[in-house]
């Protein structure tokens, strides 16, 4: 990941086209070896009325009764569907549930909210049929920035307190303001995410105010809401994006928990193929996400 990932993003140029280019070069290694997912489920390519995406459900499903809205990572430039093809298959034979990966519009075609309207659209859509305990939220990085984004969107749109039964963060971006101690402490150790050339919060965000809890969930409001589980690693740079973000959920009264391991890379749980630790991790997020659901179908 230090080879193929951060030290291709520390040369990259100081311009906005340079780093996205790199950005969606490095992150988007790999890509092809997810065509396949292995036994037990199928994918179901979603173009319809602007939303885009892939489902994973089970083989010879014709019904979803437990959904999870799932928004990938990659600095909000980068990434598509077909990258987390394989995790999302991990993640809804773990869970018995259909996940649906997003294709949200990226920057910097497309800024703030253009990812956040997608979110919204794609869980309005799942509302039509489903009641909102058998719809979880998930993501990784941007795309756990995206989720926990997407619930306060919700909420304030919606005046519902649990929109979705339970949101699950993998490495999440929550603070573009780059407040947190570990950005500068782990600046060094995080094997994928580099201080230097780049800023994706400004490519992302836009003239929108990174401090807006829509752009940075860490200063959001979360009384009331769904529980909540973070996953980081003690070396990263968004380390405290999530130590923060669950003390701010626990505040405000939230079954929030954080784990916490150990000198591993950015997002590991979502590397079965490559990180051991990744199993483990992604059967406590299973199990987690297992419990908070209640079931109702819809068909797919």
């Amino acid at each position: 990941m230090r080879y193929l990932v951060r030290a291709p993003l520390e040369r990259c140029g100081p311009s906005e086209a340079d780093y996205v280019a790199t950005a969606r070069r490095v992150f988007e290694l790999g890509e092809a070896r997810n065509v396949k997912v292995g036994g037990g489920v199928r994918v179901v390519p979603i173009d319809i009325a602007g939303i885009r995406g892939e489902w994973i459900v089970a083989r010879g499903a014709r019904t979803v009764s437990r959904a999870i809205l799932y928004a990938h990572g990659g600095a909000y430039v980068a990434c598509r569907p077909l990258g987390y093809r394989r995790f999302a298959a991990d993640l809804a034979r773990a869970t018995g549930a259909a996940v649906f990966v997003l294709d949200y519009r990226r920057a910097p075609e497309h800024r703030f909210p253009a990812a956040l309207d997608d979110a919204v659209a794609a869980y309005e859509a799942l509302r039509e049929r489903l009641a909102p305990e058998s719809i979880a939220l998930a993501g990784d990085s941007a795309g756990g920035n995206l989720a926990l984004a997407t619930l306060l969107a919700l909420r304030e749109r919606f005046g519902i307190a649990r929109p979705v039964a339970s949101v699950t963060l993998f490495s999440p971006w929550t603070d573009l303001t780059a407040s947190g101690a570990s950005v500068t402490e782990n600046a060094a150790s995080d094997d994928m995410i580099p201080p230097g050339p780049g800023n994706p919060a400004l490519i992302y965000a836009g003239d929108t105010p990174l401090d807006d809890p829509l752009v940075s969930p860490l200063f959001g409001d979360y009384r009331g809401g769904p529980p909540m589980l973070a996953f980081a690693s003690t070396i990263e740079v968004l380390r405290d994006d999530s130590v923060r973000l669950i003390e701010r959920a626990r505040r405000d009264g939230v079954d929030a928990t954080l784990v916490l391991d150990k000198d591993m890379p950015h997002v590991w749980p979502i590397f079965g193929a490559v990180v051991p630790e990744s199993r483990p991790a992604l059967a406590a997020a299973a199990a987690f996400i297992g419990r908070s659901f209640a079931a109702k179908e819809i068909p797919v």
